[in-house]
């Protein structure tokens, strides 16, 4: 047994909003201590570091060895994770605050 589909949504999904996490997390460090950073990179590092583990703990779960197809799907995984996770928190942040800067009706601007 390899990833079913369903598996690997329920991994991305689930090590995309972990991801989308700890990327506040570190990005929140970074402000206390008044770093610049750029959010891309910290997410494309976070999210290889937890899609890889992720996915090698569920390896390492269910026995299955690894091996170049393995390998690969690590790899898929990995990148996966990275694109589900850029579209996480921040444009969740981002929707809602332009949701609620947006006027009412019969306002001066819309």
């Amino acid at each position: 047994m390899v990833l079913s589909f369903d598996v690997m949504v329920a991994l991305v999904t689930a090590m995309s909003v972990a991801t989308s996490l700890l990327t506040q997390l570190v990005k929140s460090i970074f402000d206390a201590c008044k770093k610049r950073y750029a959010s891309n990179v910290i997410v494309m590092v976070v999210s290889v570091i937890v899609g890889g583990a992720g996915t090698a703990l569920y390896y390492v779960n269910y026995q299955i060895p690894f091996n170049a197809l393995t390998s690969v799907y690590l790899a898929i995984m990995c990148l996966l994770n990275c694109a589900g996770a850029m579209v996480g928190y921040d444009k969740v942040k981002q929707g809602i605050t332009q949701i609620r800067d947006i006027r009412m009706p019969g306002g001066s601007e819309r």
